[in-house]
């Protein structure tokens, strides 16, 4: 294969085509895609004061009481990469942790005002770039691909398999 790669923002050569053993694999085309827009999604928001992953948990949050734990497990964070997204959200005045109104024992992490705001302001960044990312498949097809990709999300790739050797999530 000839090496037609590009420097990520990262700054990791990627290739801009699959290499031919590579090129059906479901596993590789998912974490390339993943990662590029991943990337996109963390540079639109850059300056902004929110990550992509803290939008997850503040939009997520936004939509009941929930525990770091019940967040972290909604979200798809690590209990420690939980901690400390709280704890920035904390620090940015977005967040804060109180006590469960049905278990005194528990916390529950309450959007602040600020939070809200950051959450829209930062929604509409996200729309737009996923917007333009899925403008590069033909109308027809997006349907399709987001109906298709939900599917596999929400069913038979909803949750990892029991694995000896774990594999680590980026976050």
């Amino acid at each position: 294969m000839v090496d037609t790669s590009v420097r990520s923002a990262a700054g990791a050569n990627l290739p801009t085509s699959a290499p031919e053993p590579l090129a059906s694999d479901l596993c590789w085309l998912l974490a390339r895609a993943s990662h590029a827009l991943m990337t996109e999604l963390t540079a639109a928001l850059e300056g902004s004061g929110i990550s992509p992953r803290e939008h997850s948990v503040l939009a997520t949050a936004l939509t009941g009481d929930f525990t770091q734990t019940e967040l972290a497990r909604m979200v798809g964070l690590d209990k420690t990469t939980m901690v400390v997204t709280v704890d920035e959200l904390e620090a940015a005045g977005l967040a804060e942790r109180r006590q469960s109104s049905t278990d005194r024992r528990a916390r529950v992490i309450a959007v602040t005002d600020a939070g809200v705001q950051k959450v829209k302001e930062a929604e509409e960044v996200l729309d737009r770039v996923r917007d333009e990312v899925l403008a590069t498949l033909p109308e027809s097809d997006r349907t399709v691909f987001l109906r298709a990709l939900g599917q596999l999300a929400r069913g038979r790739l909803a949750e990892p398999v029991p694995c000896a050797h774990p594999v680590r999530r980026r976050a």
